[in-house]
């Protein structure tokens, strides 16, 4: 039987022409055959996925009323191909049948349904089964990609950072990087009438910090802040120039290409004999650190620490000042899904924001139970997504901000401030988007001098 295939809804590197379904099973069976994956499917496939409790707690499902949007059955797709090639009882009816057609068809609406998905695991908070949709999504990614089904900006991306000469997703060359610190080095001076330094490759530092990229092109306030209260507070601390990029968007497609950038990232920290990771502001570059780093580091465990979490001690500690006279207006929190679901990261930024901001507008369903912004998930990256991001994806978020009256929103994730930026331009919102280290920046005392 011939199947038409469906035009892919992004684009790809190298995107197969034929024999998309064979090439599909057999990446599956090999990594159900290196990985553990294959308990979790076997319970998965054994309960019912027509419950739908996920549906009513899906913001993307809630905007498009899409069936594709339903969580339930976004995993189902992956689990009736599992259950029709992977087990006994599918096998032999799939011989007797023939299964090559439909699993052509599950491909097709595999790719667009699990890139709608931003994998914020709000599903999985409700699911009453327990089952956990963003690992499945996370899996049938793994599979697409392993048969070249992958989007072009997360692939090339990745790439880079783990072979281009520069080791960061935008390219960035470590002279422009030195460059750049030394700017930012100087704008302090400017701002603050202290000398505050950006170390890199200093041995035997406490802290082995790692920022996406992207915050050394334009979130000049966010590092500024970082670093004056990693200062202030007499912090130990530098840079590694072998591998400054937090960026893991293996997390959003590949675990193969996720442990390759983790293992980079840990080999640095050793050649600098530090003793921690500090993560800057990014929410997926923490979770991909916290959840995955033991599995892929065979060494002696390197305890991983957010900047919030830092920051928040260090006040707690009296380590910094900030002075609360500084920021007037109304200000909002968004939580990020990565850094937030789990319960990791939800009281510090709350206890940062209240240490010396005086009017905060909480938003309705926050911290655990928060709304993804919309861009979570790698689709913040993959340009075809734009429009289904800001009308599908972002309109409960932008509906939350509104909300809120405030006229800034802390946003402290390079996705999250990506994606709120659009949102904030797309629907008119009376809002100024910041990082939580850029109001830092403005409200900290600077008294150590040396």
């Amino acid at each position: 039987m011939t199947v038409e295939k469906k035009p892919y809804p992004f684009t790809m590197e190298r995107p197969p022409a034929e024999g998309r379904a064979a090439a599909f099973l057999s990446a599956f069976s090999d990594i159900l055959r290196a990985s553990s994956y294959r308990p979790i499917l076997d319970l998965y496939s054994r309960i019912t996925l027509h419950c739908s409790r996920c549906s009513t707690e899906c913001m993307l499902f809630e905007a498009s009323g899409d069936p594709a949007d339903n969580p339930c059955y976004r995993s189902s797709i992956l689990l009736r191909i599992y259950r029709r090639h992977f087990t006994p009882r599918g096998r032999l009816l799939t011989k007797l049948t023939g299964g090559i057609a439909r699993t052509e068809r599950d491909i097709d609406e595999m790719t667009e349904s699990y890139y709608h998905c931003t994998a914020c695991g709000r599903c999985t908070r409700y699911c009453p089964f327990g089952i956990d949709h963003r690992l499945v999504v996370r899996l049938g990614r793994y599979v697409l990609s392993e048969t070249g089904i992958v989007p072009k900006n997360l692939s090339a991306s990745t790439r880079e950072q783990l072979e281009g000469p520069a080791r960061n997703t935008s390219g960035l060359p470590l002279k422009v990087l030195r460059d750049n610190l030394s700017f930012l080095e100087e704008e302090i001076r400017e701002i603050k009438g202290v000398s505050v330094r950006f170390p890199v490759d200093v041995m035997d530092a406490e802290y082995v910090f790692f920022a996406p990229v992207s915050d050394y092109i334009m979130e000049a306030e966010t590092l500024m802040g970082i670093a004056c209260v990693l200062h202030e507070a007499g912090v130990s601390w530098t840079i590694a120039s072998g591998d400054f990029d937090a960026i893991n968007y293996g997390l959003f497609y590949s675990d193969a290409r996720l442990g390759d950038i983790l293992r980079s990232m840990v080999r640095e920290v050793r050649r600098l004999k530090g003793r921690k990771i500090l993560v800057g502001e990014c929410g997926h570059a923490y979770r991909s650190m916290r959840d995955f780093l033991s599995t892929y580091d065979s060494g002696e465990a390197i305890p991983v620490e957010h900047v919030l979490e830092l920051t928040s001690r260090l006040i707690e500690e009296k380590r910094i000042e900030l002075d609360p006279a500084v920021i007037s207006e109304r200000v909002t929190y968004h939580d990020p899904c990565n850094i937030a679901r789990s319960g990791w990261i939800v009281d510090q930024p709350r206890a940062i924001i209240r240490s010396f901001i005086r009017d905060f507008a909480e938003m309705d369903h926050a911290g655990i139970d928060n709304y993804c912004c919309g861009g979570g998930g790698g689709t913040v990256a993959v340009g075809e997504l734009k429009q289904y991001r800001m009308e599908v994806a972002g309109r409960r978020k932008a509906e939350q901000l509104r909300k809120t009256g405030a006229g800034t929103v802390i946003a402290p994730c390079a996705n999250c401030k990506k994606q709120i930026r659009e949102l904030i331009a797309h629907y008119r919102l009376p809002l100024n988007l910041a990082g939580m280290h850029d109001l830092i920046f403005s409200a900290i005392k600077i008294k150590r001098t040396e």
